[in-house]
């Protein structure tokens, strides 16, 4: 395993981070594991050295972060916990979700009981907040961390504008700032590289992207990820523009480089990755072990400037996708 310096934080963590997404219950969504395959997974990645693990409330609404916890129970201390707030969890209660101080207190609670944790290394907004002013939430944040609630702070898909707007709010107000961006980018989805990636360079903002194998159209021929439970079950793999913009060809392109290098789909897809310079580590979500350990191996393929420019050359522009 390697490590890496998440931003600015100082923290050490993994290059791959594990996603927790697929696990909790199949009852929420059907491709996602229960718990005992969820602790086999999380097991294994501690094995192959990863210390990274990012979940959030409303994965398995809350059963991710218990699977989770209860899997480091004894190890916390040792790893880098991250989960996130915003999506309503109770149809009943509308502060449930949003950003409001009344959501985060609350909703940050609820998730470190889940997590059996005093304190998370880092609590992302998932979603920018339009109903509450962006001072609002950065005090409830940086009360968060005052409290020893929270050790960083984060965000996630949102404009550059918005993301600029609470950097300059929470310099502006003194408090906490949000420490990393958790955006949509893949081989596939290209559209950050124009304002949000530059800006978190500038800023020294730890990128941690989210669906870095498109949601597994990356990680197979095209036509055999539509035959796949996910692909067919998963409205939010068709709802990404992944197959356009060049995509097609981007697949093929990713499957003969494969070939070539004798290594899976997979594997290019997050080589790719890892070679850019303002990603510090890729959340991976996986549902098997074997796809795990492909990943892990991900960091010992090289891709030449070459390799990566023919990667790159049939991409084209995309709608943004990923904000809501």
């Amino acid at each position: 395993m390697e490590y890496t310096t998440l931003g600015d934080t100082g923290m050490e963590v993994s290059r791959i981070c594990l996603g927790c997404m697929s696990f909790g219950t199949s009852d929420w969504r059907d491709w996602v594991l229960d718990e005992e395959e969820g602790h086999e997974i999380i097991e294994r990645a501690i094995d192959l050295g990863i210390n990274f693990f990012d979940t959030a409330n409303m994965y398995s609404k809350g059963e991710s972060e218990r699977v989770l916890g209860d899997a480091l129970d004894g190890r916390r201390d040792e790893m880098v916990v991250a989960t996130k707030g915003y999506f309503q969890m109770d149809e009943d209660d509308p502060n449930s979700g949003g950003l409001s101080r009344k959501a985060i207190e609350q909703e940050l609670e609820n998730s470190l009981d889940r997590l059996g944790m005093d304190t998370v290394d880092l609590y992302q907004i998932h979603r920018w907040d339009e109903s509450t002013p962006i001072g609002v939430t950065m005090k409830a944040l940086d009360d968060a961390v005052r409290r020893g609630k929270v050790r960083y702070v984060g965000a996630s898909s949102m404009w550059a504008h918005q993301f600029a707007d609470a950097l300059h709010t929470a310099d502006d107000l003194g408090t906490e700032r949000f420490a990393t961006m958790q955006n949509h980018y893949n081989l596939v989805y290209r559209e950050e590289e124009r304002e949000m990636l530059p800006l978190c360079d500038r800023e020294g903002v730890g990128v941690i992207p989210w669906s870095p194998l498109a949601r597994g159209y990356l990680t197979r021929p095209q036509e055999e990820f539509e035959a796949t439970t996910r692909g067919e079950t998963d409205s939010y793999a068709h709802e990404h523009p992944y197959a356009g913009g060049g995509g097609r060809e981007i697949n093929e392109r990713v499957q003969e480089l494969a070939a070539e290098k004798g290594v899976t789909m997979a594997q290019i897809a997050l080589s790719w990755l890892l070679h850019q310079e303002w990603v510090d580590a890729p959340i991976v979500g996986t549902t098997s072990v074997e796809h795990l350990e492909d990943a892990v191996e991900a960091l010992d393929v090289d891709l030449t400037a070459s390799d990566q420019a023919y990667l790159e050359e049939p991409y084209e522009p995309v709608p943004v996708s990923g904000h809501d």
